[in-house]
């Protein structure tokens, strides 16, 4: 039965290693056809969502803690079973092993809890892009994770974005249809839409996130800029 190690890492970067490890333990029998690329994204994905609720909320991790993560698993069927019996968390801050086997325990009878169903985000409303594409920061559980950027359409929109947490998504452009108010509509739909999002690395997401911040940056620096620029005008005029 394989183990899936990532050695010593950084807290903010155990995501990353958790899916690099499982894409190179599995890449024969992705080549075989036994599994595809989506199948270990989508069990890396679970398997990271798991860990955020057992790292960050319950054992309270910051990012510069060093972790050390070891699981067992196997395949069944183009499945990807992690023995949560098998896994070993060590928290170097450092978090003694008897307060961490009880959360772990705990928290793997949760598994199934923890992993199903869409994940809950809350939107907040940033501002407007150059181009009139709407900008929205997403919460979760108090964090700012991610950002969605909308183009409005005729009674239709483009949405793409990404998280970074509780595991770090890619939401590629996908059109949706709505009704009313897009920014109702984008708070009471945000996670339903994010379910199509797909597994990356966490750098990758980061840099999503942190292009679409940026639109709305540069278009309120454009709009600054011009009202200085009009009000000079409006001086020199004055001044005739």
């Amino acid at each position: 039965m394989p183990t899936l190690r990532t050695g010593l890492v950084i807290a903010a970067a155990y995501a990353d290693k958790v899916r690099r490890v499982l894409f190179a333990q599995l890449r024969d029998k992705i080549k075989q056809g036994e599994l595809t690329n989506t199948d270990v994204a989508a069990a890396a994905g679970r398997f990271n969502r798991f860990l955020f609720e057992v790292l960050v909320n319950k054992l309270k991790v910051d990012k510069l803690d060093v972790v050390r993560i070891q699981v067992d698993y196997e395949v069944v069927d183009g499945n990807i079973d992690f023995k949560l019996d098998t896994l070993r968390i060590e928290v170097w801050r450092r978090v003694a092993p008897e307060e961490i086997e009880p959360i772990v325990k705990e928290s793997a009878g949760k598994y199934d809890e923890i992993v199903g169903g869409a994940i809950q985000f809350e939107v907040e409303k940033v501002g407007s892009t150059a181009t009139g594409d709407i900008v929205y920061k997403l919460v979760f559980q108090g964090r700012d994770v991610g950002a969605l950027v909308v183009t409005p359409l005729d009674g239709e929109a483009l949405v793409r974005g990404a998280v970074v947490e509780p595991t770090p998504l890619k939401l590629s452009r996908t059109k949706i249809s709505f009704e009313g108010d897009l920014d109702e509509f984008i708070k009471q739909r945000v996670s339903e839409i994010m379910e199509n999002a797909s597994n990356v690395e966490r750098r990758e997401a980061d840099k999503v996130v942190r292009e679409i911040l940026a639109m709305v940056e540069i278009a309120e620096r454009a709009e600054q800029e011009a009202a200085e620029e009009a009000a000079k005008y409006e001086d020199l005029g004055e001044s005739y």
